[in-house]
């Protein structure tokens, strides 16, 4: 059984970061954990008590940024990531989010596009991956 719920067990989360986004990405290890972690709700996704999924919502007045979105390669391709971020998005609105931002990267655009983000801003880099901003508003 699949369960996406918010936790306060960010190892757990930063654990799956470092496997996507440095071992599989190659992002640098330094900036995977910074500081708007401590101040962030993570939510993350289990299948049996196993963690397969993260991601992590800042609120910052009205405005929510969902950040550091992964989902282990074995289950990529299976609708878990969209479930993944409507999850983020209702945390947000429940908080009081009137807007949630993300920033995809290039070539998830379509992905967020589908679930009702739309562009804004200039493409920027992030370690060498194009990044695109994105949001929705409640």
């Amino acid at each position: 059984m699949i369960e996406i719920s918010e936790t306060q067990s960010r190892q757990a989360c930063y654990d799956l970061r470092h496997e996507v986004f440095v071992l599989e990405q190659g992002y640098t290890a330094e900036g995977e954990v910074d500081d708007l972690d401590a101040v962030s709700h993570h939510l993350l996704v289990q299948e049996d008590g196993k963690p397969i999924g993260t991601a992590r919502i800042y609120l910052d007045g009205a405005v929510a940024k969902i950040g550091r979105v992964c989902v282990i390669a074995a289950h990529r391709g299976t609708g878990l990531g969209a479930d993944l971020i409507k999850s983020a998005v209702a945390l947000a609105k429940e908080r009081g989010a009137a807007r949630v931002i993300l920033g995809a990267q290039l070539h998830a655009v379509g992905f967020y596009t589908k679930l009702g983000f739309t562009p804004f801003d200039d493409v920027y880099d992030d370690e060498g991956e194009p990044h695109q901003m994105m949001e929705m508003t409640a």
